[in-house]
Formats: structure tokens, C-alpha cells, sequence
């Protein structure tokens, strides 16, 4: 069974930076993609930055240029670098990956516990 546990969430002034870690845990064969969600009080879970299969990265425009997302194969963990954080970034902050438990088995999609982002102006 796979588990994704996010860590680093936290309050901070408009400016300032974060890093969020997600690290995963449980045998799996391959990753589809892996990514950070968010979402705000009263609007819906938006796609933040996600490592496409093969690496290729993308990133929501609201974002672009002030986070960065990274993996680290080894230690199974994928991070979120947030840089220039302003108050409309505070949401809660969700890790997310697909992945295939097996050869040519079917994508499954998985959800972490969500971290809390709460940004100051």
C-alpha cells in the first residue's frame, strides 16, 4: 500500500519562501507522475506543479516562475520549493501520484494528507 506524508507547511509573511517535502512510502513498479495540488478555503483543488513521466515539469501560471518542484529517486521524497509566497498561495497543500503497482498494471492515483499554507501580507 503506497502512502504519501507531506511535511513542511507553516505560516509565513507575504515574501517569504517554504519548502514542502513529500515522502513516499510502499513498494511500487513506476511513477506516472507526481505533483502538489492546493486547495483554497471555497474553491477547488488546482494542479500546482507536477513531474511528468520522463521529467518533463509543469506549472500553473499563478506559480510559474516563483516555485519549483524537484525529486529525489533515493530518498522517494518529491519537494516543492516556494519562493516569493503571497497571501493568495495560503491553501492547504495536498501531494499526489500515480503510479503502476506492477508491470502493465493500471494507474493508481494517490493522495496525501494535505499540509497547511498560510501565507501574511
Amino acid at each position: 500500500q503506497v502512502q504519501l506524508v507531506e511535511s513542511g507547511g507553516g505560516l509565513v509573511q507575504a515574501g517569504g519562501s517554504l519548502r514542502l517535502s513529500c515522502a513516499r512510502s510502499g513498494s511500487i513498479f513506476s511513477i506516472e507522475t507526481v505533483g502538489w495540488y492546493r486547495q483554497a478555503p471555497g474553491k477547488q483543488r488546482e494542479s500546482v506543479a507536477r513531474i511528468l513521466y520522463g521529467g518533463i515539469t509543469n506549472y500553473s501560471d499563478s506559480v510559474k516562475g516563483r516555485f519549483t518542484i524537484s525529486r529525489d529517486n533515493a530518498k522517494n521524497t518529491v519537494y516543492l520549493q516556494m519562493n516569493s509566497l503571497k497571501p493568495e498561495d495560503t491553501a492547504v497543500y495536498y501531494c499526489n501520484a500515480v503510479v503502476r503497482a506492477t508491470y502493465g498494471s493500471s494507474p493508481l492515483n494517490y493522495w496525501g494528507q494535505g499540509t497547511q499554507v498560510t501565507v501574511s501580507s
